[in-house]
């Protein structure tokens, strides 16, 4: 058995030919492609508009700054996420308010999200973990009830859907990745949705140093002359990128349907396990599948969670944590005053989840490798 990563991307023929015919183009920053991929990807998931940038984190950055929260404002996200959640609020200027995440889902907790408000409380980020879309009916409610905004960090969320309704057309704004690891890549890049016009004029222009015109507007008949009127970002996305990303777009429904019988596989082989909590899915949402995360159950186990992956290494199989939760970074630590006792399901979750192997090139061989030889890891280490 060839050893097997945590992931690789899929990038055929089709996107490097993209690339290429890009390439010879003569145009290779934010242009035609940019544009084409935006329209079609706004179509895609039925958003109103699409703006392409060349992040994730700079779409929660330009989300945040466009709502020109006031200075002493506070922004309530899980702490369950990647630090580009936390720290992008704080570049707008505003205090990340961190809450804990439900047992099952390992979601944000609208209860606790409740709980925290406060009257200096503008916006609320709920991060939809592993692709499962958070509780957004009663988010929207408690934002509703409290004059709040809603920006949903959606980096692993593409496709997912909450009650019928698509990821990228429920809140006020949407960020999305297409990282090497995601459902769907550009190598780096990603996406802002919204309905708010306002916004998203004031978008537009930020992810581009704030200037009136970018380039492939100014020299394809839009004239040199441009103005400033805001001190925005590079936030920008590549034609290289775009190219990449009109043929993922296409393969997307078949992407997501391998990454579905990967996750249903693991399941069925995974499923009588005692040392192991597998991934839940609730019955009202389409999972989008970026992760499939396990925790182990340390009281039957004679080995850590950070043991095993050792262990799973030592057999050819790449694993990862996802993620460190922002309350044990050092930074957060001192910066909000909180403690992992502060946190209780999402603390005990750093110390026991571990994301299996879940890219689209796997075989069915590959997920049976990766978990007939954790459950024999699991069996040999029982207490």
């Amino acid at each position: 058995m060839n050893p097997i990563p945590f992931s690789r991307p899929h990038i055929g023929e089709e996107e490097i030919a993209a690339v290429v015919e890009t390439l010879r183009s003569g145009w290779l920053t934010t242009g035609p492609k940019t544009h084409e991929f935006q329209q079609a990807f706004a179509q895609a998931i039925g958003a109103v508009q699409a703006i392409a940038v060349n992040s994730c984190t700079a779409a929660l950055h330009l989300a945040l700054d466009a709502l020109e929260l006031p200075r002493d404002a506070e922004v309530i996200t899980s702490t369950l996420t990647f630090t580009a959640t936390a720290a992008t609020i704080i570049h707008a200027g505003a205090r990340p308010v961190l809450v804990d995440v439900t047992p099952d889902t390992l979601n944000i907790d609208p209860r606790e999200v409740a709980r925290k408000i406060t009257h200096r409380t503008r916006a609320i980020v709920p991060v939809h973990f592993a692709g499962h879309p958070a509780a957004m009916d009663e988010l929207l409610e408690i934002a509703r009830q409290h004059g709040l905004r809603v920006i949903e960090d959606a980096a692993h969320a593409l496709p997912a859907s909450h009650r019928g309704r698509v990821v990228g057309t429920i809140g006020d704004v949407t960020a999305f990745s297409f990282y090497a690891t995601k459902n769907l890549t550009t190598g780096e890049g990603g996406m802002l949705t919204t309905a708010d016009s306002e916004l998203a004029d004031r978008v537009w222009s930020r992810r581009l140093h704030g200037m009136s015109w970018d380039a492939w507007r100014r020299y394809s008949g839009g004239g040199w002359r441009y103005d400033v009127s805001y001190p925005g970002f590079k936030y920008n996305m590549t034609d290289i990128a775009a190219a990449i990303g009109l043929v993922q777009l296409q393969r997307l429904p078949a992407l997501h349907q391998r990454r579905r019988e990967i996750a249903t596989l693991y399941s069925a082989l995974l499923s009588d396990v005692p040392e192991l909590r597998l991934p839940t899915t609730r019955p009202d949402v389409e999972h989008a599948w970026h992760l499939y995360v396990v925790r182990l159950r340390p009281q039957r186990l004679r080995l850590t969670r950070d043991s095993l992956i050792e262990i799973l290494k030592e057999k050819g199989i790449g694993t990862s944590v996802h993620f460190i939760p922002v309350h044990l970074h050092s930074y957060f630590r001192k910066a909000l005053g909180v403690t992992e006792e502060d946190f209780p399901v999402a603390s005990m979750a750093a110390e026991t989840m571990l994301s299996l192997p879940l890219f689209t090139l796997m075989s069915d061989d590959d997920v049976a490798y990766v978990a007939n030889t954790l459950r024999r890891i699991l069996r040999h280490r029982r207490r």
